[in-house]
C-alpha cells in the first residue's frame, strides 16, 4: 500500500524543491501568525512559484488557517492559487468558507478518544491529531502524538491524513497501527522551526513506505 505524504509549514524554496523532487502529495503553507513557519501571502506565491504546479505532476498546495475569515482566505488566494484549504475552525464554518471558496476543505481534529472521530462526510478530509492542551499558544502544530490505535477500526466517512509528532523514525509503526493512508509532518523534518531538513525529508518519505510485519503490535 502506497502512503501519500504531506510536508507542512514550507517556508524556503529549497524545501519545496526536495519535496517536488520526493514525489510528496502536498505541500503545506501556514498563515497563521502564532506559528514559527508563518508566510506572508506574497512569500507563499513566491514558494508556489518555484516548483512545478499539481498540473504538471507537481505536488498539491495546501493552505493552513487558523479560525479564519473568508477576507482572510481571499486575500490569499489573490496570491497563490491553494489547492485545499486545511482549517481549524468549527465544522459550519468550515462548510461556508468551503462553498464562498470553492476549494477543497481539511478540516482538523484532535483526538483523545475514538467519540472524537468524526463522523461527517460534508468535507473533503480530516487531518487527524493529539488535541490541544491548555496553556498551548496554537491549535496543532506542537509535534506531540496520540494513541494511534485509537484509529485502527475507524470507518472514515472521508480520506484523512495521521498528524502529530511524526517523526522520520516513527512514520512506519505510525502508519501500520492507525492504518491511515497518509501522513503530515511540520517540525518532524526541522532543523529548527521552519526550517526543514533535506535528509529529514527523504527518510521520512521513503520510511513512510516500508512495509512492516508488524503492523499488529
Amino acid at each position: 500500500m502506497s502512503v501519500d505524504v504531506k510536508i507542512c509549514g514550507l517556508t524556503r524554496v529549497e524545501d519545496m524543491k526536495v519535496c517536488a523532487a520526493m514525489g510528496v502529495r502536498w505541500v503545506g503553507l501556514v498563515f497563521h501568525p502564532a506559528s514559527p513557519r508563518f508566510v506572508q501571502p506574497e512569500q507563499a506565491a513566491y514558494l508556489h512559484a518555484a516548483i512545478p504546479a499539481p498540473a504538471q505532476n507537481g505536488p498539491l498546495r495546501v493552505g493552513l488557517f487558523v479560525r479564519p475569515t473568508y477576507d482572510q482566505i481571499a486575500e490569499v488566494l489573490n496570491h497563490v492559487p491553494l489547492d485545499i484549504l486545511q482549517l481549524y475552525t468549527d465544522e459550519t464554518t468550515a462548510l461556508t468558507l468551503k462553498k464562498r471558496t470553492g476549494r477543497s476543505v481539511w478540516l482538523a481534529r484532535g483526538i483523545a478518544q475514538q467519540s472524537d472521530l468524526p463522523n461527517l462526510n460534508t468535507l473533503d478530509g480530516y487531518v487527524i491529531e493529539a488535541p490541544a492542551q491548555k496553556g498551548d499558544t496554537r491549535p496543532g502544530g506542537l509535534g506531540r502524538t496520540f494513541d494511534w490505535t485509537l484509529t485502527r477500526q475507524w470507518q472514515a466517512p472521508t480520506p484523512w491524513l495521521l498528524a502529530g509528532g511524526l517523526t522520520p523514525d516513527n512514520v512506519n509503526q505510525a502508519v501500520q497501527v492507525s492504518h491511515t493512508q497518509a501522513v503530515d509532518v511540520s517540525s518532524g523534518v526541522e532543523e529548527t522551526p521552519g526550517i526543514k531538513s533535506a535528509l529529514l525529508i527523504e527518510k521520512f518519505v521513503k520510511n513512510s513506505q516500508k512495509r512492516s510485519c508488524t503492523s499488529e503490535e
